[in-house]
């Protein structure tokens, strides 16, 4: 698979939790992001293609929000290095200004300086 991403995957030192919001069932933990995409670390595999409406809640308050509303395309689903879990990865949908300034200060706050 050619690698196609542009902007280096930043990990977090939280594993953010991650809601569907049609059913506000838990999706996955959130492992990585960029203004562009997204890795969830799941129970359960995610089927390729498909398009999840997703609530994650922030570690604190960043420009007024306690949480991040977005849609997410699934790109890539396979088993992680623990047996038990999948990791996903997603390209994100159409997002707002306002959400890109806020996925930057969630990765210069809580990001790993890597």
């Amino acid at each position: 698979m050619e690698n196609k991403r542009k902007l280096k995957r930043r990990h977090l030192i939280y594993y953010l939790r991650v809601f569907d919001q049609t059913n506000s069932q838990l999706v996955g933990h959130l492992v990585d992001i960029t203004q562009e995409g997204l890795m969830l670390i799941s129970e359960q595999p995610l089927n390729i293609n498909e398009t999840y409406h997703f609530r994650m809640i922030l570690p604190s308050e960043i420009l007024s929000k306690v949480e991040l509303t977005f849609t997410a395309t699934v790109v890539w689903s396979k088993k992680d290095v623990n047996p038990d879990f999948f990791a996903t990865g997603f390209s994100l949908g159409d997002i707002s200004t306002e959400d890109v300034m806020i996925i930057e200060s969630l990765i210069h706050r809580y990001g790993f300086n890597d």
